[in-house]
């Protein structure tokens, strides 16, 4: 399998630039033969890839330890589950998993549009296979996924008995979901970024392309959205820090797409509707697209220390100099196009959706700016002045949380304050009721919570602000359908968000922003720790909780790991509500791990780390902390990915046209 699958790599280099080619030539010919060939080309990538890819996972799955990657990230004990996660562990097979990604969508994008585009397409396919190319070229040339161990310097010639293993730390539900869906949403912004360059390489500037990719863009945000949750619950269960966002550089890698491709998903709505901010539309997915690949970069460049960073770092200036080319080629035809991207119309007015939605558009740029800032920061001032200079949370707390309460506030005004002008009547009707019980909630909180927090109160009487806008909006809907049908309640409701599902699904994903900025601010704000060194039978107390320690377990589950578990009671008003099992876990090779135990509700999670013992274990030492409403951090997310798929369901005249599309085909 391993010829197997170097071969499968050769070939689809081979026939990217194949493809390449003959969608050059026959745009420039005019030979339908020659771009239909290329389109078959695209399928054919998608299985040799493919095919590379099961070779690999075959090889884990089979232990060939021959192979450097296998051995490096996968022993015999490794369950197969996170077997499989080894494709995607390393730095080699990480690309592989890209390549395979981004022939897949690839594919899926020429199916797509065999009967519409046609004009456009190659131009598109062009740029996905320049893409497509650069990754087969650097794991070619530079980081081979089925590099072999030089068996005549291993004993007997034969390769190693067993791996090395995967890092204990990736041995977790979360890294295993976490990589492939952030991957998902990097991948997914190649298409956009394909339609905005061939929109600009073929001078058809219109809204075309932006409702061409309108569902890609979704789908990829979707999948940043819940990459990025995925990491923080990871960081949250594993590194036992009792944080899960720490302004890590490889989490701001991932973090800053989403933000500039939240911008452009908002932005384009003014372009559709007004066919106004042109330049700025492509801007942003270029730069969206831009910071995926500096996502990569980062983690692959040897720069930053992380705990999300690859151990291999051989390829950060392949990826500096592929980055570069795409700005300056991008950004060269932008200015290129200057004159016909210029808008017809300009804002009438500051108070307006059109200027509330731009000034939307700064504000979470702002953010990627300073997470940016931050990020580079350290590298600048070491290759400048030869110190680095640490760059920590209090930075990014400090820049970045007045600008999201400010855009929080925004995320409320800006759908329903009219377009062009508006007026002081709209505003009224719109915000008085929603202002009013913005200004009762905020005084009650003044009065319940614990001590006062600025950040903390305005988030929670700002996402009170906005959460009664979009139940307002809600229910105005459905009383105006049952004025008009006479129907039930919740029957016009479904009517309402049926019809308009992308307006109503775009309230869902707000109201999922306010669930995770809620979940932020009370668990940055009000969150408490207690660390204690406790005998057997001892107790610590935290609020009003109580953890009993009463007995340290030691268990062996394979030949290379060892498991000590302490067990704990934990306690409520004096009332016994679980037993909690915190690990410490032992591995061949790998550094100690420890695993926390979490008692997790809607209102606060309790989470107890196991941080050391005495040597004979009848004591040990415990950090306790409670951590208000995380709960609604992960449902948050979970909500914005709701809220999205129903924005990215057909409405009923568009059944109608796939359902008819169907028929012809059958």
């Amino acid at each position: 399998m391993i010829q197997v699958g170097q071969l499968s790599l050769f070939l689809s280099f081979a026939v990217t630039l194949y493809a390449i080619s003959s969608y050059a030539i026959g745009v420039r010919s005019e030979r339908y033969q020659l771009l239909k060939s290329a389109d078959n080309a695209i399928y054919v990538n998608f299985g040799l890839v493919s095919l590379a890819s099961a070779a690999l996972i075959h090889a884990f799955f089979t232990h060939d330890f021959s192979i450097i990657y296998v051995y490096n990230y996968s022993n015999r004990d490794l369950d197969p589950f996170y077997l499989f996660s080894g494709f995607w562990a390393g730095q080699k097979g990480s690309l592989l998993l890209w390549s395979f990604l981004l022939t897949l969508f690839s594919t899926l994008v020429v199916l797509q549009n065999r009967k519409k585009n046609r004009e456009m397409m190659p131009y598109v396919m062009i740029v996905l296979l320049t893409i497509t190319l650069f990754f087969l070229f650097v794991m070619l040339v530079a980081t081979n996924p089925f590099e072999q161990i030089p068996l005549e310097n291993m004993p007997g010639g034969l390769p190693p008995a067993d791996g090395h293993g995967l890092n204990p730390m990736l041995q977790n539900p979360g890294m295993v979901i976490h990589p492939p869906t952030l991957y998902l949403g990097y991948v997914g912004m190649s298409v956009p970024f394909a339609f905005a360059i061939a929109a600009l390489l073929r001078g058809q500037l219109s809204d075309l392309w932006i409702r061409t990719t309108r569902r890609w863009t979704l789908t990829a945000w979707m999948f940043l959205t819940l990459g990025n949750l995925f990491g923080a619950q990871w960081a949250y269960v594993e590194l036992g820090w009792g944080g899960y966002w720490a302004w890590d550089p490889v989490e701001n890698a991932s973090f800053m797409p989403w933000l500039v491709t939240t911008a452009y998903l908002h932005s384009v709505m003014i372009q559709e509707k007004k066919e106004m901010l042109k330049v700025w539309n492509h801007s942003l997915v270029i730069l969206a697209f831009s910071l995926t690949i500096f996502g990569t970069f980062i983690t692959r460049s040897g720069l930053i220390q992380s705990v999300h960073a690859f151990d291999e770092t051989t390829l950060g200036y392949w990826f500096l100099a592929f980055l570069a080319f795409i700005l300056i080629v991008s950004f060269s035809l932008v200015i290129y196009r200057l004159p016909m991207l210029k808008s017809r119309y300009s804002l009438n007015s500051v108070v307006s959706r059109e200027s509330s939605f731009l000034i939307n558009n700064l504000l979470l740029l702002g953010i990627a700016f300073a997470t940016l800032w931050g990020t580079l920061f350290p590298i600048i001032s070491e290759a400048v002045r030869g110190v680095k200079i640490t760059v920590g949370p209090p930075f990014f707390n400090q820049v970045n949380v007045p600008i999201a309460l400010a855009l929080l506030l925004l995320t409320a005004i800006c759908p329903l304050i009219a377009w062009r002008k508006a007026t002081v009547r709209n505003l009224q009707k719109n915000f008085a009721i929603p202002a009013l019980m913005a200004v009762i909630v905020g005084g009650l909180l003044l009065a319940v919570l614990p001590f006062f927090d600025l950040y903390a109160w305005l988030a929670f009487t700002l996402s009170t602000f906005l959460v009664v806008t979009i139940f307002i909006e809600f229910y105005r809907g459905t009383r105006s359908r049952m004025n008009h049908s006479g129907g039930s309640f919740l029957k016009e409701l479904f009517t309402l968000v049926n019809k308009n599902k992308r307006r109503y699904g775009g309230y869902i994903v707000h109201l999922g922003v306010v669930c995770c900025m809620v979940g932020i601010a009370a668990s940055s704000a009000y969150k408490a720790e207690v660390s204690a060194t406790l005998a057997e039978g001892e107790s610590l107390t935290i609020k009003n909780y109580r953890v009993q320690f009463e007995s340290i377990d030691i268990s062996s589950p394979n030949d290379s790991e060892t498991v000590m578990v302490a067990k704990l009671n934990l306690f409520k008003d004096g009332k016994l509500l679980r037993e909690l099992k915190p690990e410490k876990q032992f591995f061949a090779n790998q550094q100690p791990v420890s695993d926390v135990d979490i008692y997790q509700t809607a209102i606060e999670d309790v989470y107890v780390i196991f941080a050391s013992y005495s040597e004979d274990m009848k004591s040990a030492s415990f950090k306790a902390m409670v951590n208000p409403l995380v709960v609604w951090l992960w449902a948050g997310g979970w909500i914005m990915a709701f809220g999205t798929i129903l924005a990215m369901l057909p409405d009923r005249a568009e059944r109608e046209r796939l359902r008819a599309r169907y028929k012809r085909l059958i």
